[in-house]
């Protein structure tokens, strides 16, 4: 019998986006993945309950014998295609399994049977790559240097990041802006899919001198910032995006009406402009307490004229008085008060092209 390729270089894998195939049941697929894989199972959740079963009951011989009753014939052709076309589109990628066992080596069997293709599997499976990840994000978090970029809300912190040659972007990786209004209009991450992109990002960024991150707190919508880098940013060197308060309001207006209502009505364009208000309304809701009731109210009733307003015309000149009270009567007081609490980190304040400058010159230092 053949012996057919396995793979261990885990770092090598992620860091050149090696294309995955997943061959998991989607119930562990659904748990957690990775950024390059794609979901094409041996078994469904269902045929793996009953070869799961027949394992505990009767043992590993008949359980075996099981799975191929299941996953053959028609049954077996039609995930052999799927594999086969992952492939023809892939031919550098990778498959595997949960623990690097059966179901993957039986799919690699089966495709080199029909094709004469080696296709490789990942030595240790999921279960060995996540291990790889979990270890790298304890080890990285700790040793690599961080700078956090800081500012007030609507200043452009994340545009920053995306322009400078190193930097994570936290809140693209949890699909989450951090805030009452941060929803996306897809859902987060897992925490386990989070993490593991994570610790990618951060494994191909190791080499650099620095890695410039978001100012966060403990968490990102419903996402956990990894313990070892909430610790270490804590404590790094902290730079301020200033931004005038006209390039604010006009950000946030982009970012959170125009981009926004154009995600929701792509996404579904015929109740996209419902979710979008029940959008504005939800968020709204969220900090009800700390506007208080009064101010809630009157915040509410202009938004609905807003919303009435942009449907009707596209106009978001009534979301004007929303923003500039969320920005200078709610967030910049929260912002003022943990800034202060900060102030002994910050090495540098300014606008987004002196703050490139400041980075990636002599200038700076760790």
């Amino acid at each position: 019998m053949t012996d057919l390729p396995v793979i261990e270089d885990y770092e090598a894998l992620f860091v050149n986006n090696t294309p995955l195939l997943d061959t998991r049941a989607s119930i562990e697929f659904n748990k957690g993945a990775f950024p390059c894989a794609k979901h094409v199972p041996l078994m469904t959740d269902d045929e793996r309950e009953q070869v799961g079963t027949c394992y505990q009951n009767v043992g590993k011989e008949a359980a075996l014998k099981l799975g191929h009753q299941l996953v053959s014939g028609h049954v077996k052709e039609q995930r052999l295609d799927a594999w086969m076309a992952f492939f023809q589109d892939n031919p550098q990628g990778i498959l595997y399994c949960f623990r690097g066992g059966l179901r993957s080596q039986i799919t690699q069997r089966w495709i080199f049977e029909r094709s004469g293709v080696a296709y490789p599997r990942v030595k240790g499976g999921y279960k060995a790559m996540r291990r790889y990840l979990i270890d790298e994000l304890k080890v990285l978090g700790e040793r690599l240097n961080f700078v956090v970029v800081g500012g007030q809300t609507g200043a452009g912190k994340t545009l920053l990041l995306n322009r400078l040659s190193s930097s994570i972007d936290l809140e693209s990786l949890a699909n989450h802006r951090g805030s009452a209004f941060g929803n996306d209009v897809d859902p987060q991450p897992t925490q386990i899919n989070f993490e593991n992109a994570l610790a990618i990002e951060l494994i191909k960024n190791k080499q650099q001198a620095f890695i410039a991150l978001e100012d966060e707190g403990a968490n990102i919508g419903t996402i956990h910032i990894p313990d070892a880098l909430k610790l270490k940013t804590q404590h790094a060197k902290l730079v301020v995006l200033r931004a005038s308060n006209e390039e604010r309001i006009e950000l946030s207006l982009k970012t959170y009406v125009a981009d926004m209502c154009d995600k929701y009505c792509t996404l579904d364009p015929q109740r996209g402009f419902e979710n979008f208000a029940n959008y504005w309304r939800e968020s709204l809701g969220k900090i009800r307490k700390r506007l208080g009731g009064v101010r809630y109210q009157e915040l509410s009733m202009i938004l609905q004229e807003a919303l009435s307003k942009y449907q009707d015309a596209s106009s978001a000149v009534l979301f004007l008085p929303i923003i500039e009270t969320l920005l200078f009567d709610y967030y910049d007081p929260m912002y003022a008060y943990q800034i202060n609490n900060k102030k002994d980190r910050i090495v540098f304040e300014g606008r987004a092209d002196e703050i490139i400058d400041f980075l990636e010159s002599s200038k700076f230092s760790l």
